[in-house]
């Protein structure tokens, strides 16, 4: 790490969660330890072995966004105006937009309509020719357009008005993550003074339910919802599928200061790497995680002791919870006395967007001194043995927070948060 490289604060956040449409009414929530968990309503999901979902509710769609773009926007406009960031009084080209944004939605009814359409009961397949025609005389190209994670940037950056650096990546389960220490890094190397950042996602549709059930990855506790997600307990059966987003404003301090911002935190470290190993398995070693901690560690100039709380990946399922305390352990030697919690445990698991809402949860936890719960931990499980601030959130001080994202296919960030200073 230079001790010359620009500094990264946080100036603005927004959300759009399965409990709330804005970041104090979510934090305030997750900070009473309610959960946004409940039966699916977006579709018939009668027929499938997961029938819950943490939802998004009362949120509007228009026109034909996506769900992803349209929670993107909403998450964006309210980080920009607690920024009091305003492109009009800045060069544009000097403010870029990094998402880890996933799809927003399928169109499957419209998608079996088609099939049907084209199905030959005599050769019991589909004819190719008239699922071609069917699909060129009924498919809306603007609809299927906004299907493409790409769009959500798209839109932001036509929104806002911003011409610098626009990307977006899609690393799973760590996206959102990754796309906030990149568009840092993008900031950190003088290409951009400001960056809006973060992510969205939307799988609560029949494909993204389906094939997490496939993968019997999904918790089927469907009588009871808002204790499906129960992270580190050791009667935990798997991860509740989300949807939502989490954005934040980044800036160069100097930019920062200029305008006179308030100032949140100091995006401090970012540790980023992958596993090399299976698909849908993190590696039983936890080398990946293990990695990305202690490069964020490094990159912050921080030492193990000076970090307060862990915000942790915490999925629910069996072997991320396992082997996530393994690696915690492995970089801390101190593990035991630093509290390890995971949102996900009220939130359920927003894929894509969750690593920047349990972003904005850290920067929480260091602003008001509370410590988030995990919920619904009931049954200790020997493999994890950490504290998990186990069902009521705790007062604390905090100045610095890890915050872990691991993904599908061996995706792993670490991210760290620091109080300004």
């Amino acid at each position: 790490m230079s001790g010359l490289r620009p500094r990264v604060v946080i100036t603005g956040m927004g959300a759009v969660t399965p409990l709330a449409n804005d970041v104090q009414e979510n934090w305030k929530k997750l900070c009473e330890g309610r959960s946004g968990v409940a039966a699916i309503t977006l579709f018939d999901a009668g027929s499938f072995p997961t029938r819950i979902a943490g939802e998004v509710k009362n949120f509007p769609i228009a026109g034909i966004l996506g769900r992803n773009s349209a929670f993107a926007l909403g998450a964006a406009a309210e980080a920009v105006k607690d920024s009091g960031f305003e492109i009009k009084k800045m060069d544009p080209t000097r403010a870029g937009a990094y998402l880890g944004a996933g799809d927003g939605g399928f169109d499957f009814r419209e998608h079996a309509a088609i099939l049907a359409a084209s199905f030959n009961a005599e050769q019991d397949s589909v004819d190719r020719k008239k699922f071609f025609e069917k699909s060129v005389a009924r498919a809306h190209s603007k609809k299927l357009l906004e299907e493409e994670p790409s769009r959500v940037v798209y839109h932001l950056s036509e929104r806002l008005g911003v011409e610098g650096p626009v990307s977006n990546c899609l690393t799973a389960c760590a996206a959102s993550s990754q796309a906030i220490g990149e568009a840092a890094e993008i900031i950190r190397r003088g290409s951009a003074d400001v960056m809006i950042t973060g992510g969205t996602h939307s799988m609560i549709h029949p494909m993204g339910l389906g094939g997490f059930n496939l993968l019997t990855a999904l918790s089927v506790r469907n009588e009871e919802p808002a204790r499906a997600s129960r992270p580190f307990d050791k009667d935990r059966d798997g991860f509740v599928l989300a949807e939502g987003s989490g954005m934040v404003v980044l800036e160069e301090l100097g930019h920062a200061r200029k305008r006179g911002a308030k100032i949140y935190a100091e995006l401090a470290g970012y540790g980023c790497t992958a596993d090399a190993f299976r698909l849908t398995d993190p590696h039983p070693a936890g080398r990946g995680a293990i990695q990305a901690m202690s490069l964020a560690l490094r990159d912050a100039g921080l030492s193990t002791d000076q970090i307060d709380y862990i915000s942790a990946h915490g999925t629910s399922t069996q072997l991320n919870d396992q082997i996530e305390t393994a690696a915690v352990k492995k970089v801390f030697p101190n593990a035991k006395n630093i509290p390890m919690s995971s949102i996900k445990s009220m939130l359920g698991h927003m894929i894509a967007a969750a690593g920047a809402i349990e972003l904005i949860a850290s920067v929480l936890t260091i602003r008001d001194g509370i410590l988030p719960p995990t919920i619904n931990y009931e049954t200790p499980d020997e493999n994890c043995d950490l504290d998990y601030v186990p069902n009521r959130a705790r007062r604390q001080k905090v100045e610095a927070v890890l915050s872990n994202s691991f993904g599908f296919g061996g995706q792993n960030v670490s991210l760290i948060v620091k109080s300004f200073k």
